[in-house]
């Protein structure tokens, strides 16, 4: 059972990867909410 550490760290990084662009994404929505938006239609 050689491979479960590195299972372990896989989803370990997978886990950090997702929280790090949680955190990314809704800082980037907070900052968008604060600025006026401005919606434009496609033709």
């Amino acid at each position: 059972m050689k491979r479960k550490p590195d299972i372990l760290w896989v989803l370990v990084i997978i886990f950090g990867l997702g929280v790090v662009t949680t955190g990314y994404t809704q800082s980037l929505w907070e900052r968008q909410s604060s600025e006026p938006t401005i919606v434009t239609q496609q033709p």
